[in-house]
């Protein structure tokens, strides 16, 4: 009976802790897809200064007076580089929110918190306490079972 009573409390404590974290891969999600603006507005910046640039006369850029027009097209690249990888991390982590509630894929979940530490600060506490949640033999029955009724 007493056995029984430790069971039910630890998978409580184990579900309220991926509750907490499916919310944490969520407001995490979100700020990722905020901050890929700021990569659309670098490279929209970037276009347009490479379109300034590439319009400029001749004897301008013979007189030295504007950098090489290829440097704001690098500029343009790199920002819609950084909107694809952090639009591709809120995906990753939007998912993983949804897997956890439904208690699925676990390795992904796993895979997808290790990608998260190298966001410091916030990201690194989101996955060092997936690691330690998802880590307990206890979750690992959670999750193969399937999800919670």
């Amino acid at each position: 009976m007493i056995m029984l009573d430790e069971d039910v409390r630890q998978t409580i404590i184990d579900e309220e802790h991926l509750k907490l974290l499916s919310i944490g891969y969520m407001v995490s999600a979100g700020m990722n897809a905020f901050c890929s603006l700021f990569g659309v507005l670098y490279g929209l910046m970037g276009v347009m200064m490479g379109t300034v640039f590439t319009a400029q006369t001749e004897t301008a850029v013979r007189a030295g007076q504007g950098p090489p027009a290829f440097v704001a097209w690098l500029l343009g690249i790199i920002g819609f580089a950084i909107f694809l990888l952090l639009i591709t991390l809120a995906v990753l982590k939007f998912v993983t929110a949804q897997r956890i509630k439904c208690q699925r894929s676990r390795i992904f979940c796993m895979v997808v918190a290790g990608i998260s530490c190298f966001g410091i600060p916030y990201g690194t506490l989101l996955g060092v306490f997936t690691f330690v949640v998802l880590g307990r033999n206890s979750v690992r029955r959670l999750f193969e079972s399937g999800p919670a009724t």
